[in-house]
């Protein structure tokens, strides 16, 4: 996991090295740059794979073309074993057989590629640039005059670009070809099979992404909130481990905590945890809001327990495991339970699946990142999602003996056997609910009420739709983190956007 940046049609060292600075939490171990007369590429290096040996940017073998990247392969060592065929390897870090596939496959490289990625490959007078299936790694481009620039973060774009985008997940970029896309997420329909074979096939293909995601030089964690996805998670990694740290946070006597502590000795894991104070929380939200770049209340409200966690894992680990997707997948939120029929909740999870990128998937990089602390994915493997389309809505949501929905009924089902009953078969609570931030926030944040009143304050930004006084405060926080830059308000994801024709009911 890393931090990228470039310029392209003209060199510019200080204008790159201004952007690493700002990335330096995503890679504090490292750095490095390349310049010519065709532009700049630099690098802020968190080393995971190949510590010792794989600094970038990487070159080829005639030192032509070279690659920066951000990430994880994790078919690298497939790759590697075909690639070294026709190619001599100068590492033994993943990125490198991405620059080899470029020199194989063109721009079909990024389609080759199994992981969560951005990266840039410069090759003579061509860029060629792809981002990840579900849009895991961030990325993002935009124009500086008659230049192009792109970077891991809005805050690296801040006063060097204009007119900034995000990249696109699941597509490559190159100069003179333009735009293409390689990956949707799949728009199958169910499967008819037992509810056996549901389970089987889930609980196999889900046992396979946890453990390609094992693969790393550097130690290896988890977070266990105490809910159903994490503790799955934990459960699976300490089967394939001699030792596991686990890290949960919250206020004291909170669900999650409570939970969290039952989870890890039951798996008998290496526990960790942390108390928050409202205090504490309040004090650090303008840092929170600042590395989140996002001013959405559900996202910020998610990602306080997400900053704190990752700090307290930061201290043993590189690498953390999260239970991120399962909700989308496996209908896990309240509102799910108000789509009307099969077929609409069906279309639902799928856009829920695809809307991932610039909300929770952003909370997870940024806050993890905010602490040089890379986070996995296991729930949003490609193979695990292309399954998950063909179980029916039915036994996602499905009536127990009470006539009561069970959310995320069929992956319960499927890793029953993984952990203590009543955690198992415990009720859905979101991070932010579980953990007690919820309440906590509602203590204390009027430090960072408008000083005009939260509903005259909305009122001057109606385009917006600024949904709640604590919305105000954060919106008006990361206004002043980032001196109302455009480039970071225009790209602030929102929890609301959804369907007008589903419930806009609490998640």
């Amino acid at each position: 996991m890393c931090g990228i940046a470039g310029v392209w049609g003209k060199e510019n060292k200080g204008i790159i090295a201004d952007m690493m600075r700002r990335l330096v939490h995503r890679g504090p171990d490292a750095k490095g740059m390349h310049s010519d007369g065709r532009g700049t590429l630099g690098h802020q290096r968190l080393s995971i794979m190949d510590p010792a040996g794989g600094n970038q940017p990487i070159y080829s073998g005639d030192r032509r073309r070279v690659i920066i990247g951000n990430g994880e392969i994790y078919n690298f060592p497939r790759l590697r074993k075909q690639l070294a065929r026709k190619h001599a390897f100068r590492t033994r870090s993943d990125t490198e057989s991405a620059l080899h596939l470029w020199e194989d496959h063109g721009t079909n490289a990024a389609s080759m590629i199994d992981g969560m990625y951005a990266f840039a490959i410069a090759d003579g007078d061509d860029l060629y640039m792809a981002r990840d299936a579900i849009g895991i790694k961030p990325l993002y481009v935009g124009t500086s005059g008659d230049r192009f620039v792109f970077g891991s973060e809005l805050k690296a774009m801040v006063g060097v670009a204009d007119e900034v985008k995000e990249f696109p997940a699941g597509t490559w970029y190159h100069t003179t070809r333009g735009y293409g896309a390689f990956y949707e997420v799949p728009d199958r329909w169910v499967e008819d099979r037992s509810v056996e074979e549901h389970c089987r096939l889930l609980r196999s293909t889900l046992e396979e992404a946890v453990g390609k995601r094992m693969m790393s030089d550097v130690p290896v964690g988890s977070f266990l909130s105490g809910g159903l996805d994490s503790s799955i998670i934990a459960a699976m990694i300490r089967r394939q481990v001699d030792e596991l740290h686990t890290f949960s946070v919250g206020i004291e006597g909170s669900d999650d905590v409570l939970a969290a502590r039952r989870v890890a000795k039951h798996i008998d894991s290496i526990h960790h945890e942390y108390i928050f104070t409202v205090d504490e929380v309040i004090d650090k939200l303008p840092e929170i809001v600042y590395h989140l770049e996002s001013f959405d209340r559900d996202l910020v409200r998610s990602a306080i327990p997400c900053y704190f966690t990752s700090r307290l894992a930061a201290q043993y680990v590189k690498v953390i495991h999260t239970g991120e997707g399962a909700d989308e997948l496996f209908a896990g939120y309240t509102y799910y339970k108000d789509v009307p029929d099969e077929t609409v909740l069906h279309d639902e999870l799928r856009r829920s699946v695809q809307s991932l990128h610039n909300i929770n998937l952003q909370r997870v990089d940024r806050l993890t990142m905010a602490h040089s602390l890379e986070g996995r994915v296991p729930f949003l493997d490609t193979a695990l999602i292309e399954l998950a389309m063909t179980i029916p809505a039915t036994l996602k949501l499905k009536r127990d003996s009470d006539g009561l929905l069970v959310e995320k009924w069929i992956l319960r089902k499927a890793c029953e056997d993984l952990l203590p009953t009543d955690i198992v078969w415990r009720k859905k609570a979101q991070f932010d609910e579980g953990s007690g931030t919820v309440d906590l926030v509602s203590r204390g944040l009027d430090t960072y009420y408008p000083s005009e009143g939260c509903a005259a304050y909305a009122a001057r930004f109606p385009d917006t739709m600024l949904r709640s006084d604590e919305e105000c405060a954060y919106h008006m926080l990361l206004r002043e983190a980032y001196n109302d830059s455009p480039v970071v308000m225009d790209n602030v994801g929102r929890w609301a956007q959804r369907p007008d024709h589903l419930s806009d009911s609490a998640r």
